[in-house]
């Protein structure tokens, strides 16, 4: 009985150096994995047979995967495309449930639900679902916006972030902003704490023992924050807050301040403070647009860090926590970027 030859199979090192990082890629499906393996196997001269017998597969699969890598190379141990189900919804039906959701609202909603639509199109819930995933519909979100009424709205944007760009030589760049009304929240249980399985608990009801503001000044270049917490927040705080900033920051350097147009940030006692000092200026952020000063991301990491999730029994405890936060963040600061 004659016997089949073979198609010759040898590897280019490139095409050896491939085959092997597929069948080592944890991320490899396992079926291109094998074929690689198939295919290695061969090239070191086994018959089908016998690489069948090794990797415990059928002949008649080392010879199919043989015969297309001999024929297209490592392109041919990919799956080939394949034409899958005849499509049952039309482009009319998705351009309709489309043009409904972007346009209608249900009569007893102010949006639409997969469920709802479903209903209203005749399709099931898992088709309108993929109809929405495909054109990024979401109907159950909302997000917020404010388009800005400043009418100087674009120079203050300009000169604000022209600071954070390029800082002025022999000068600070300051970012100031009061974050008031901090409360010092006690709950009424004590917490539970975080095991496997189960994340820390804690009550939702809480005392309050009082609040404090504080008020910051963030050094955009270092990354650096002073801070002070007052009893109150009003100009006569924001005052006293001016004096240690101008106590803190050496007389040679130029202090540019940004801050927004705040009412405690402009009576006559504010006014009056400023103008006897030249070597400070004053940089106003647009109205209703708090996002630009960056005191605000610091504000932020307090929260986060801090006061959110703090348990507190006094107005003095919170206040050290604050201090403590500050000084912990001053000893390896980092701007903000």
């Amino acid at each position: 009985m004659a016997v089949q030859q073979l198609a010759p199979l040898t590897l280019s090192d490139q095409e050896r150096a491939e085959l092997k990082s597929l069948t080592m890629r944890r991320k490899t499906a396992q079926a291109l994995a094998l074929r690689a393996r198939i295919v290695l196997a061969c090239a070191e001269g086994g018959q089908n047979r016998e690489v069948a017998a090794k990797l415990g597969l059928d002949r008649s699969t080392v010879g199919k995967w043989r015969r297309r890598f001999v024929g297209r190379r490592v392109d041919g141990l990919h799956d080939e495309p394949r034409s899958g189900a005849p499509r049952t919804v039309d482009d009319a039906r998705i351009e309709a449930v489309i043009v409904r959701t972007l346009e209608s609202c249900p009569k007893n909603a102010t949006h639409w639900s997969s469920r709802d639509m479903a209903k209203a199109s005749g399709l099931s819930v898992s088709t309108v679902q993929r109809i929405w995933r495909a054109f990024g519909l979401q109907p159950h979100r909302m997000e917020t916006f404010k388009l800005p009424t400043d009418p100087n709205f674009v120079a203050k944007v300009r000169d604000v972030v022209g600071l954070y760009v390029s800082q002025p030589e022999h000068a600070i760049v300051l970012c100031v902003y009061e974050k008031s009304q901090i409360q010092a929240l006690d709950r009424s249980q004590p917490m539970l704490p975080m095991r496997p399985g189960q994340p820390a608990r804690r009550s939702h009801d809480y005392t309050r023992h009082g609040t404090t503001s504080l008020f910051a000044a963030l050094d955009i270049a270092s990354g650096r924050g002073i801070g002070k917490c007052y009893g109150r927040h009003r100009a006569a705080e924001f005052r006293k807050f001016l004096d240690e900033i101008e106590a803190a920051v050496p007389r040679e350097l130029d202090v540019h301040l940004v801050i927004d147009n705040y009412a405690t940030h402009k009576p006559p006692l504010i006014r009056k403070w400023l103008a006897k000092r030249p070597r400070w200026h004053v940089h106003l952020t647009p109205t209703s647009s708090s996002w630009l000063n960056q005191v605000e991301r610091f504000f932020a990491l307090l929260t986060d860090k801090k006061i959110r999730r703090g348990i507190y029994r006094s107005v003095a405890a919170l206040r050290a926590d604050i201090t403590s936060f500050i000084d912990r963040h001053n000893a390896d600061p980092k701007p903000f970027r």
